[in-house]
């Protein structure tokens, strides 16, 4: 099941641009380890969801993980073979919208060594360059 919103107020919205790093979601809040984002990018409902199942794999019921990301804004999409006009395509897809410093995951109850390894296959189904960080780090 993709991760969606309930209901929105509009239907599409526009591209917009990632400027700047992020100033709030760029510290560990609920778990002790975290993934912190370095580049900004749109990360797709399938891409939270692989990174989700990888993690809660390797950790075997063991720990909690927390999603920090939500992915609230929609892509849309023209059918293929489509001529030029005829307005905005309808939506295709979900993705949140993440800047350099967002943290995107957080892991407690485990130790760190298993913390690193859990995230790091989590970060491989990442699309963008992260890295590891504990709870009071400074950016």
């Amino acid at each position: 099941m993709p991760l969606m919103p309930k209901r929105t107020k509009f239907r599409k919205s526009q591209r917009g641009s990632i400027r700047g790093k992020a100033t709030r979601g760029n510290s560990v809040a609920f778990g002790e380890y975290g993934l912190q984002a370095l580049e900004a990018a749109w990360i797709t409902d399938r891409q939270i969801e692989a990174g989700r199942v990888a993690a809660t794999h390797s950790m075997a019921r063991e720990g909690k993980l927390w999603i920090r990301i939500f992915p609230d804004k929609p892509v849309s999409k023209k059918p293929a073979e489509t001529r030029m006009g005829t307005g905005k395509g309808e939506p295709d897809h979900w993705v949140a919208v993440v800047k350099p410093g967002n943290i995107l995951y957080e892991i407690s109850g485990v130790d760190e060594e298993f913390a690193r390894e859990c995230l790091a296959r989590t970060a491989h189904k990442m699309p963008i360059r992260v890295r590891f960080v504990r709870r009071g780090h400074k950016v």
